[in-house]
């Protein structure tokens, strides 16, 4: 079994269901059914890491203090990428660093995701270039102003184009779910969300 690597960038001011519901659904998904499979990696097809710009704990929104798995110096090349929201995102819309991380890291990753206002990292990095894309509601506005070639797409839980981009903060969940579905099949993510017992419905 192929097990596929989850780089999930986390930053100050990470809003922390973005990431953390995400990071859910992806550790807990087995390809193998029932609770017991949960109890090794045996059939995970995920192994899931957080990766932060530099080595010093993450503070999320809401004050909780995370350390990180890795860090950009430690070069981990996963195979689906995950940019976050939250307020931490507006600093870094000017850091030349952690957009030229995305921006490589998402060339080398077969899928490229984001959750809420992560779209606008996306978007400065310039990966949204003529796609559609959406976000939390309160950044539709901001996002064509950084790229006016996107087509934002309102009210909708997530949009794949090439990439996917899903609205705030909870739907990433969803998104998270959908890329299960895309990658594991509709099955395995049904039965991961009666798992967690989430109300999940492909879109």
């Amino acid at each position: 079994m192929k097990r596929h690597d989850v780089g999930i960038l986390i930053f100050d001011d990470v809003e922390l269901l973005d990431f953390t519901g995400p990071y859910e659904v992806f550790s807990r998904t087995r390809m193998t059914p029932g609770v017991e499979s949960r109890r090794s990696e045996d059939s995970a097809p995920f192994r899931v890491q957080t990766i932060a710009p530099q080595r010093h704990e993450v503070v999320t929104t809401g004050g909780l203090h995370v350390q990180a798995d890795c860090i950009f110096s430690d070069q981990p090349k996963p195979d689906l990428l995950l940019v976050p929201g939250g307020f931490g995102t507006r600093p870094l819309l000017e850091d030349r660093a952690v957009l030229d991380w995305i921006r490589t890291t998402a060339n080398d990753a077969t899928w490229v995701t984001s959750v809420c206002s992560g779209s606008m990292l996306l978007a400065a990095a310039g990966l949204l270039q003529g796609k559609r894309a959406t976000s939390h509601y309160c950044v539709y506005d901001r996002l064509n102003e950084i790229d006016p070639s996107i087509e934002v797409v309102r009210n909708v839980r997530y949009v794949e184009d090439g990439i996917v981009t899903s609205a705030g903060v909870a739907a990433g969940i969803d998104m998270a779910f959908a890329m299960v579905a895309n990658i594991c099949g509709h099955d395995v993510a049904v039965e991961t969300a009666a798992y967690i017992e989430y109300p999940w419905k492909a879109d």
